[in-house]
């Protein structure tokens, strides 16, 4: 990792380690080979070079936080014409974030800087999907003392985060909605044995009400109900820390399925505190509140870590923490006001390039059932997919048929889709967006810049492969389409989902995307019993050719053993 550790209490520790060179990497993965890679920023001498929004005063000597593309006046490229041109935004997204940090660092915080969305160290994670994902150690007591975290008592950073595959799954929502990512940023601030509940609640109330002007009366707080069988009491503590701020009628208790936050089965965890955001105003939402109403939103999630959970149950942990998070696109979209986060400035360029491309238009915005033709959920889905692997890739991540690999591979073909069916777009269309991704971020994430070459030799390769088979997989769909609808069936069967993913590279669940645009549904579960029979086919088919031919024995345990013990 490469990066540059900033605390206002003095001193920078940097930490410096060899990279791979991304195309050695995607030519190592192409023949599974397996190459470890962990980037996340210049070196310093590197950053100092390039424009910046933000320094802090470090012992007397100016170090920089964030770089922006453009300024706080935000002087930059026009946008559509549903949103503002960037130097009519008071609250761009570079100066959300730098804000941020700048404002913690100001409390004593360390900038710590975002670790790698996609964690090639960490075999438990497809991809990092939360900020504290890389203080996971600290809370579990198991940071090496020699480590720069072992140091940290507080710390701040926006981080890059990725919700697709695993237990965390995003990516059959993006497009779909105005409000899900694939990629997005993690505003985070943590507290290791250090302050605790009253501080963090009075520095989220400070910030958001003091520093981005947010109007107070909009806002309500969460805080813990207490749970009998869990044996824990309502959380007053918290409670009472929120009503120095707000009214009784907006302080709102809430049960372990919204307000008790744990990292597993077993661990650290605790109660959580959440402030919610009325768009609308003027009125008594306490009821919408953890409702589901897009107009009344969570923005900034606070948890009191202070216990630990183990196969005999809670015991108070003998060092207290503090772990928030706050969606940045998601506190963007609060602060230019616009109800949608694919409307925030970030977005825009993005848009606009697509623009260039799509057979069919600019985006309108239109969501659901408005968006008949799904040419403005597929200019959602593709920006977002964008940016997603424009960031996988620069941390090191691959595209290829396992894992975290795959998940890569088929958000970039479903791009391709959307873009070449949906936008009539020209295939290499997508290549073109990423250079954006890189203009806009970065200023703020300048490993974006340094693996630019990387990462568009790997999608033109990518996008190239699968555009040979794309217009044959949709040509096939649509006569299946017409075929079944000929029958008045709605069933794609297990063996044409198999063909289009075995012999035309579709994901099934691109399959399954474009079967409900269709009014269609899909054999899952013999789909799977087809993948499953082909995968004993191949290691059938191995074993065949490790033994020649011959016979495959297979022992049990009590015959091994003995071949053992006649030292055979």
């Amino acid at each position: 990792m490469r990066g540059v550790t900033v605390s206002a209490r003095g001193g920078v520790v940097m930490m410096l380690t060899g990279v791979l060179s991304g195309r050695t990497r995607y030519l190592a993965s192409a023949f599974s080979t397996r190459a470890g890679f962990s980037s996340s920023a210049f070196l310093v001498q590197q950053q100092q070079q390039q424009a910046m929004s933000r320094r802090v005063d470090v012992g007397g000597v100016p170090v920089p936080l964030f770089m922006s593309s453009t300024s706080d006046s935000g002087s930059g490229s026009s946008t559509s014409s549903s949103t503002p041109p960037v130097e009519d935004i008071e609250w761009t997204v570079d100066k959300v974030r730098s804000t941020f940090v700048d404002f913690f660092v100001e409390k004593d915080h360390t900038y710590h800087p975002s670790s790698a969305c996609a964690p090639l160290n960490d075999p438990t994670l497809l991809f990092t999907n939360a900020g504290m994902n890389q203080f996971k150690s600290i809370f579990l007591g198991q940071t090496d003392p020699n480590s720069p975290l072992s140091k940290l008592t507080r710390a701040t950073n926006s981080q890059k985060c990725i919700r697709a595959g695993g237990k965390h799954n995003d990516l059959d929502d993006v497009g779909r909605d105005t409000y899900h990512h694939t990629f997005f940023e993690m505003l985070g601030t943590w507290s290791f044995g250090d302050y605790f509940k009253k501080e963090a609640i009075d520095y989220a109330w400070e910030l958001l009400v003091n520093v981005y002007h947010i109007d107070p009366n909009r806002l309500y707080a969460t805080y813990f109900e207490g749970d009998p069988s869990l044996g824990l009491e309502p959380d007053e503590e918290a409670r009472q820390f929120w009503l120095k701020h707000l009214p009784e009628e907006r302080v709102i208790g809430c049960n372990a399925q919204d307000n008790f936050w744990e990292m597993g089965d077993t661990g650290p965890c605790g109660p959580c505190s959440e402030l919610h955001y009325d768009r609308i105003g003027n009125r008594d939402a306490s009821a919408l509140v953890n409702a589901d109403d897009p107009n009344l939103i969570e923005i900034w999630n606070i948890v009191f870590i202070q216990y630990n959970r183990d196969e005999t149950g809670l015991s108070t942990l003998p060092a207290q923490h503090i772990d928030t998070g706050m969606g940045l696109e998601r506190l963007a979209s609060l602060l230019q006001n616009k109800s949608s986060n694919y409307d925030i400035d970030a977005f825009q360029p993005l848009f606009q390039k697509l623009a260039e491309h799509s057979k069919v238009g600019p985006y309108t915005g239109l969501v659901g059932a408005d968006d008949t033709t799904l040419k403005d959920t597929a200019y959602r889905a593709i920006a977002d997919h964008a940016r997603a692997l424009s960031f996988a890739l620069a941390d090191g991540a691959v595209p290829n048929n396992e894992g975290r690999g795959y998940v890569l591979r088929r958000i970039l073909r479903r791009a391709t889709r959307y873009g070449q069916q949906i936008l009539k777009a020209d295939p290499g269309f997508f290549a073109t967006l990423i250079p954006v991704v890189v203009d806009t971020f970065g200023g703020a994430y300048p490993e974006l810049v340094k693996q630019q070459d990387v990462i568009l030799e790997i999608v033109e390769d990518e996008e190239k492969a699968f555009s040979v088979m794309l217009d044959r997989g949709i040509k096939f769909f649509t006569d299946l389409e017409g075929e079944l609808k000929g029958k008045q069936q709605t069933t794609v069967t297990a063996d044409k989902a198999f063909f289009l993913y075995d012999t035309l590279g579709f994901p099934i669940d691109l399959t399954v995307l474009m079967a409900e645009e269709a009014g269609l549904e899909v054999d899952h579960a013999g789909f799977e019993r087809e993948l499953e029979a082909q995968k004993q086919r191949s290691r059938d088919a191995r074993n065949a050719a490790r033994s020649g031919g011959a016979q495959r024995l297979e022992l049990i345990a009590e015959q091994t053993a003995w071949l053992a013990d006649q030292a055979i």
